[in-house]
């Protein structure tokens, strides 16, 4: 069967679905698991579906004016898609060269007949084997059977790590746009990068808002000494402030994997008082709070304003932290559970939705 039966075949099914009353969003899904990489683009089966609905009975396409094209054959149709496969990152023009077809013709296969269409990479942390997407998975099973069967685990947890925080940070391409009148010129602006000044900012926090926050000084370091002092403000902390978790000690404590946080020093203390720990998996900033949700909320709050001190830095850090609301931080452990969630349906990789997170990930 041609490419082009293929499309007919698909539009008097589309068509069915309409006499039916099938949503076309149910209907594109039903074609799509009929006809794997046959099947036609959703503009396409969006288009049809209306015109469908509109009234139109015809399902072959009807004559246009002008000289007929015959270069969208099933010939040319499978030796683009041939040169796609062997090479996915082929421009427009250079499939034209190739195929020795216009720019106009090539768009119209890649498009409406093979329904692909271009996108840019994605940075991820970590290119993950199969056992790191099956530690991942796996974490991930833990963490929603308990909160199925404890619908009190996402709100007892206490989760936090660190991050710098900048003298001054440049702002996203987002902030610093701005409206132009057509013809109009864009505005410019010089490259910059991140200030050298910077102090260390550590956070603790469950749904309720933050728990515990303080900055390093300037010649400290987040060494395992330091880490412990942390966890025991962190305890003090939890004590007048959460009362009831600390009453019945059921806070669990949730932070990464880093040296100063796995030093042994640290795990014994927290053996020591009983903590229940639940630790980050390896290679997982989409499922840290921190990293997915806090910090990058703080500093696109912070981009783009200068600071002339240390002190400064602190001040306003510390103003825009405890002005972000409760219903933001309940958002945020909703969101968690659904990020696991997530990770199981795509057996342990990473979302797909979370492109400009991973994108400046180095941010964080």
């Amino acid at each position: 069967m041609s490419m082009m039966e293929k499309l007919v075949e698909q539009r008097v099914c589309l068509k069915f679905c309409v006499s039916n009353k099938i949503p076309c969003a149910e209907s594109l899904k039903m074609l799509q698991k009929t006809y794997n990489e046959s099947c036609m683009s959703k503009t396409q089966a969006y288009e049809w579906y209306k015109a469908f609905k509109e009234g139109r009975d015809v399902v072959y396409d009807l004559p246009r004016s002008g000289r007929p094209s015959t270069s969208t054959n099933d010939a040319n149709i499978a030796k683009i898609k041939q040169l796609v496969l062997e090479n996915r990152r082929m421009s427009l023009r250079e499939l034209a060269q190739e195929v020795n077809m216009s720019l106009k013709s090539v768009h119209n296969i890649m498009i409406d007949i093979l329904g692909i269409k271009r996108v840019a990479s994605r940075l991820v942390p970590k290119e993950l084997n199969f056992v790191q997407k099956e530690h991942r998975k796996q974490f991930a099973e833990d963490m929603s059977a308990r909160v199925t069967t404890d619908p009190t685990f996402i709100k007892r947890i206490i989760t936090g790590d660190e991050t710098w925080v900048y003298e001054y940070d440049i702002q996203t391409g987002q902030q610093s746009s701005e409206w132009c009148f057509e013809n109009g010129s864009t505005a410019k602006k010089p490259r910059q990068i991140h200030s050298k000044i910077k102090v260390m900012l550590v956070v603790f926090f469950d749904y309720r808002g933050v728990v515990q926050s303080e900055f390093l000084t300037e010649n400290q370091r987040m060494n395992k000494e330091y880490y412990l002092d942390v966890m025991r403000r962190l305890r003090e902390n939890i004590r007048q402030k959460r009362q009831d978790l600390w009453e019945a000690n059921s806070w669990i404590l949730h932070h990464d994997n880093t040296p100063s946080h796995k030093a042994i020093v640290v795990q014994e203390f927290l053996a020591e008082n009983s903590t229940n720990v639940i630790d980050q998996t390896p290679y997982s900033p989409d499922m840290a709070p921190c990293d997915f949700f806090l910090f990058p909320k703080l500093k696109l709050l912070l981009r783009g304003k200068r600071f002339e001190t240390i002190a400064a830095i602190k001040e306003n850090s510390l103003k825009e932290l405890m002005e972000i609301p409760q219903s933001a931080y309940e958002k945020c452990m909703e969101d968690w559970v659904k990020r696991w969630h997530s990770c199981i349906v795509l057996d342990g990789a990473y979302y797909e939705g979370d492109k400009k997170f991973f994108d400046n990930i180095d941010d964080i």
